[in-house]
């Protein structure tokens, strides 16, 4: 099959286009054929060897992946049928542990991602557990570039959104850095949650397009750079509830200034660097809580990929690439010029 290589760690030119031996099926495996597959920042971090993770090369990426079934292992339980439109779930966990019969596979000690820890969906074919196939409905009106935008960063901002910082209608939400996609997936998940909005970004048309989204307020970084101060104003002097930060070293600081007291942040990555400065203070005085946030339940994917599958949250897309194409749609990614996924087709 063809595929999107990394046969070593290293920057976008590392990545290679060719041949490699079509994947095994195993007896509770389905095998799809892949139709698309969409960019996140982790297979940046994966693919420069970031993770530290000791990898069989070459490796496959592609967490995001979408296809069709082409052949169900002779096991396999679940009611799928050849030819049915899927997405994959990318989580992977023991289904033993405490946590996982707790219904908590993130914190799983054996928990991976499809891309990062095994090979992904970069490629023309996929081999996965059944478990982690999750059908698209017939009526549900999402083609395969959409459906793969979704799984990672809409399942990761509902986790954040909704069961770790618990959003309620009385709420003002402050989400960092719009144009990703876990940003722009919180921002949608906030807003059907009933809350108030702000986003932040150094770019004023990424800003507008977020208003078209449902933010209620937009605060551009470059020209706020003590974007707080401004926040604070804009809630008469009282700070946000909730902060959603993915970024990381770079706004850490603000974004803890941006809490009310009593206040929440929830990150669940870092983008721009894990090591920052806090000034704990802040934090025991105010009664700030910082809560970190990975991935997601089955039942939390299964509840955000309903409402998609409604058309009551939709996948933004920014960029297709075909396969054949993807230094520079890593390249695209990197520049952080992007607003929505960067997508593949396959």
């Amino acid at each position: 099959m063809k595929a999107l290589l990394v046969p070593e760690f290293g920057n976008a030119e590392v990545l290679r286009f060719g041949e490699i031996a079509d994947p095994v099926i195993n007896s509770h495996d389905i095998l799809v054929k892949v139709k698309a597959t969409a960019l996140n920042h982790l297979d940046i971090f994966v693919r420069e060897g970031i993770s530290g993770l000791k990898l069989e090369m070459p490796h496959i990426l592609g967490s995001d992946i979408s296809g069709e079934i082409i052949e169900i292992g002779s096991k396999v339980e679940s009611d799928f049928k050849e030819r049915q439109r899927v997405v994959i779930d990318p989580g992977l966990s023991c289904g033993r542990c405490e946590f996982c019969i707790m219904g908590e596979r993130s914190l799983c000690k054996k928990f991976g991602i499809i891309g990062e820890h095994v090979r992904g969906g970069n490629a023309e074919l996929f081999s996965v557990s059944e478990h982690n196939v999750i059908s698209i409905p017939d009526e549900a009106d999402v083609d395969f570039v959409q459906a793969a935008a979704v799984p990672l960063t809409f399942m990761t901002a509902w986790r954040m959104v909704r069961t770790q910082a618990g959003v309620k209608p009385s709420d003002t939400v402050l989400i960092i850095g719009i144009g990703g996609g876990v940003a722009l997936a919180a921002l949608q998940i906030a807003k059907l949650s009933g809350a108030k909005v702000i986003v932040t970004s150094s770019s004023d048309q990424k800003l507008k397009q977020a208003y078209n989204l449902g933010a209620d307020v937009a605060v551009n970084s470059e020209t706020h750079p003590d974007y707080h101060r401004e926040v604070y104003h804009l809630t008469h002097k009282r700070g946000v509830d909730v902060v959603i930060d993915s970024v990381g070293r770079a706004t850490w600081d603000r974004s803890l200034m941006s809490l009310r007291k009593g206040g929440q942040l929830v990150t669940c990555g870092a983008t721009s660097g894990p090591l920052a400065e806090t000034n704990i203070n802040r934090i025991f005085w105010n009664q700030l809580q910082i809560k970190g946030s990975t991935m997601a339940s089955r039942s939390e994917v299964r509840n955000v990929l309903k409402l998609v599958w409604e058309g009551k949250l939709r996948p933004v897309v920014d960029e297709v690439f075909s396969l054949s194409e993807g230094i520079q749609a890593h390249k695209r990614l990197e520049a952080g010029k992007q607003f929505g996924k960067i997508v593949m087709k396959v």
